[in-house]
């Protein structure tokens, strides 16, 4: 979003908007937390029903602000016409404004012109300490939710190296409840990897949209689980790294199957509100983004699942349909919440 130099008034000083964002139960910077009160909490706010809009911007000394309003609908209207590349002066009432927190909660990489460089406020003009993004420098749970949120971006990317047949058990269909195995070898003389025969320029690409795994991730592998207990029919894991590694078979996925014990466990017994989202897709399907501890889902209503574990750095373990799977992604959808 190009920088405005439109001034809003908040908290008694001059702050020259730079951008905004919602933090709403269905609609939140999931880099703050895996569900809307988390992310409330990670800036000390109160879980306020309808939500709040978050304006960050620089003062006249160039220091860093984050004006909390309850006026979530001005903040949808701004960030509505700046996504259509139109102008928009945001300017908050002072009877909006929840509270001026010092600092950034995200990476911000514009900057007022006119103004010193961003920086933090001093002590004297803040009375806590000023806000900052979450470290994503090495794989945790923030960079893990950054990555489900990359996915859910650029889906027909990450899909279009799936291929169905990744999901067939041996001599089935793509329906299949259990994957078939499938071995990338150099000599060529197994079933070859799908994803590892992808253009160069599509690897780069999906790789550079995750964040960095840790050097010593395995390469982008995408070959058939082995193993024939598997319900869901996982597939071995897309790493987000670079590099030349050959696929291994791997049976079922540990992680996968209590990932989705956990959500259809939401079924049951709700989970905090924003754990579950729903947005919008094309056709008639939606887009479904669940978090719970340790791990993120993104999925299509009417396709397959990707899932990514803390303690699986930098790789996204792709789930086929099978008999289960759009059961659950039906009953999750329509607990979830969606923007209004």
């Amino acid at each position: 979003m190009a920088v405005t130099d439109d001034e809003a008034v908040a908290a008694d000083e001059a702050l020259y908007v730079l951008t905004a964002v919602l933090l709403t139960p269905a609609q939140f910077p999931s880099v703050l937390g895996d569900d809307y009160p988390e992310a409330c909490a990670a800036l000390e706010l109160a879980p306020r029903a309808d939500g709040y809009g978050l304006v960050l911007g620089q003062d006249g000394e160039g220091a860093r602000w984050t004006v909390v309003i309850d006026d979530v609908s001005l903040v949808a209207v701004a960030i509505a016409s700046w996504d259509c590349g139109m102008e928009y002066e945001l300017s908050p009432d002072e009877r909006t404004v929840v509270a001026a927190l010092p600092g950034w909660p995200l990476a911000v990489a514009v900057a007022a012109p006119g103004v010193p460089a961003p920086h933090d406020p001093g002590p004297d003009t803040a009375d806590q300490p000023p806000l900052a993004p979450p470290d994503t420098s090495c794989w945790g749970p923030a960079q893990r939710r950054l990555g489900a949120d990359e996915i859910a971006l650029q889906w027909a990317a990450w899909r279009g190296q799936i291929a169905d047949e990744n999901f067939a058990a041996a001599g089935g269909t793509p329906e299949a409840a259990t994957a078939g195995k499938a071995t990338a070898t150099e000599e060529g003389g197994g079933a070859r990897n799908p994803v590892s025969e992808a253009t160069d320029a599509t690897e780069a690409k999906v790789a550079a949209e995750l964040p960095q795994a840790p050097e010593g991730a395995t390469a982008s592998e995408a070959q058939a689980s082995s193993g024939t207990d598997d319900p869901e029919g996982a597939a071995a894991p897309v790493s987000a790294a670079g590099g030349g590694k050959e696929a291994v078979p791997k049976g079922s996925h540990r992680g996968v199957r209590r990932v989705l014990a956990e959500a259809r466990a939401y079924l049951d017994s709700p989970p905090p509100l924003g754990r579950v989202r729903s947005s919008f897709a094309p056709g008639d399907a939606r887009t479904l983004r669940a978090d719970g501890p340790g791990w993120s889902m993104v999925a299509r209503t009417d396709d397959i699942a990707f899932i990514l574990l803390d303690d699986e750095p930098g790789e996204v373990l792709p789930v086929g349909r099978g008999p289960e799977l759009p059961g659950l992604l039906e009953a999750l959808d329509r607990m979830a919440v969606r923007p209004s």
